[in-house]
């Protein structure tokens, strides 16, 4: 479980983070909606102590993410919003490995989970091949693969579908429902929530720093228009 308690965050001493207060229950499919600006990638980036707040509270499973950020980090694995931005090696299977070797795991058990990793997301074998030589569907999948090669129970990722054409989201849909029916908690950080409200449990809302509302998706559909987000059946579709 993420819990998220009275959290504010500053900027240049502007709030980017007002007063944010919610629960991510384990298992959950929760859509974090908001215009750009909104603080959805902020909140995010408190879940594994990227950053820290100027008061209130995040803790995962129970322990503050502050206190024990190797805990955090391994529980909430995070795609960020360009898969670029979380490379750190020059191939596929010697990035999805970072991860496990800084847990200190053995060679035989991080095999283990890049094969796995790469298997979920359909890039099994292609670990010898070089991330710049990935479409950008590919990336995105081999980001994630690197995400659940830490075994994570929660997964958050930042506006997954950014640049992507429309059987490249496809694909990565497909491994976000095959993770949630694993009893994976989903996060997705988005301004566009068309293709993903029918698979939410919650919608949480934001504006300006502040929740503006946490529902489920059939009460959370009336009222996107107040944080200017696009809906299912949109006109301009």
């Amino acid at each position: 479980m993420i819990t998220v308690d009275n959290l504010t965050h500053f900027f240049d001493g502007e709030p980017a983070l007002d007063g944010v207060s919610l629960t991510i229950e384990d298992g959950e499919w929760v859509l974090l909606a908001g215009p750009n600006g909104s603080g959805k990638t902020t909140l995010v980036r408190h879940f594994n102590a990227l950053f820290e707040p100027d008061s209130g509270e995040v803790t995962v499973d129970g322990t503050p993410a502050g206190d024990d950020p190797v805990a955090a980090r391994t529980s909430v694995g995070m795609v960020f919003q360009s898969p670029r931005d979380q490379f750190v090696a020059a191939t596929v299977g010697a990035d999805v490995a970072f991860g496990p070797e800084n847990l200190g795991l053995d060679h035989d058990e991080i095999d283990r989970r890049v094969e796995a990793a790469l298997a979920a997301v359909q890039m099994a074998g292609r670990e010898d091949e070089r991330i710049d030589s990935l479409s950008g569907g590919e990336q995105a999948r081999v980001a994630i693969a690197g995400a659940l090669a830490m075994e994570p129970d929660h997964l958050v990722l930042d506006e997954p579908f950014a640049g992507l054409d429309w059987p490249a989201q496809r694909s990565v849909l497909r491994q976000l429902d095959d993770r949630y029916a694993e009893g994976m908690s989903i996060v997705v950080v988005t301004h566009d929530v068309r293709d993903l409200l029918s698979r939410a449990d919650s919608v949480v809302g934001l504006r300006d720093g502040s929740v503006v509302f946490d529902l489920p998706p059939e009460q959370a559909r009336d009222r996107l228009s107040e944080i200017d987000v696009r809906t299912p059946g949109d006109s301009s579709d």
